[in-house]
């Protein structure tokens, strides 16, 4: 398979595919396609496997898109104001990501959910508990939110994130969802209650605007009832 991405605010990633090769994708993700892309929805690795991607925030069954007859063309655009990143998924280079930042990737990747390993503090953290593990072997495209910065984390380096700023990390990252110290922290600091700690080595992936904070935002500017 080959792609290109292309686009900034809105970007697309373009991939062509030569003859039987296979992508999946999320419902309602792909753009457009050559005519002679075949797709079949599937649960894609059985009920289990389902109802984990469900828990991760996305679709419980997929799309697989095959180029039958000849070579075969398939696009999927951003649902967001971001970017779109290529990570090749293989045995040893999981990648964690955040609900809903998968796109499309290689047949051969697997997605299955990701639990944060303290359950008590994640449940209250809101956005960075539930996770997506993407493992298997293929190229993966994921979506994040804004612009993305990448950090390298050497063993036992650590960074602490707003909770819904953490957009993928690489599978040998450790993180920990922490709840802010002091009370009068917690209330008047304007930060949230709880931040993500993330414990290298390796490489994690930030977002600059993650979609929770922007729909707060326009929240705000919503007319009350009265």
């Amino acid at each position: 398979m080959k792609y290109e991405i292309k686009g900034e605010t809105l970007p697309v990633v373009i991939c062509y595919l030569e003859n039987g090769e296979e992508m999946i994708t999320e419902r309602g993700s792909m753009s457009w396609m050559s005519p002679n892309m075949k797709m079949e929805t599937t649960s894609n690795g059985g009920i289990g496997k389902a109802l984990g991607r469900m828990f991760a925030g996305e679709a419980i069954f997929q799309n697989r898109y095959t180029a039958m007859g000849g070579n075969g063309m398939i696009a999927f655009a951003s649902s967001f104001p971001g970017s779109i990143m290529d990570y090749q998924i293989a045995p040893g280079r999981e990648l964690i990501v955040q609900k809903s930042g998968f796109l499309a990737a290689e047949a051969g990747v697997e997605l299955s959910v990701f639990f944060q390993k303290k359950l008590g503090s994640g449940f209250f953290g809101g956005e960075g508990f539930i996770m997506q593990r993407l493992s298997g072997y293929g190229t993966a495209f994921l979506e994040f939110d804004g612009h993305v910065i990448e950090y390298g984390l050497q063993p036992g380096q650590q960074i602490v994130v707003d909770t819904g700023y953490l957009a993928a990390m690489e599978n040998t990252c450790t993180m920990e969802i922490k709840s802010v110290p002091g009370l009068k922290n917690m209330v008047f600091g304007g930060e949230g209650v709880f931040n993500t700690v993330i414990t290298g080595p390796g490489r994690i992936w930030l977002q600059t605007m993650p979609m929770s904070n922007v729909a707060a935002e326009i929240f705000k500017f919503m007319p009350s009832s009265k």
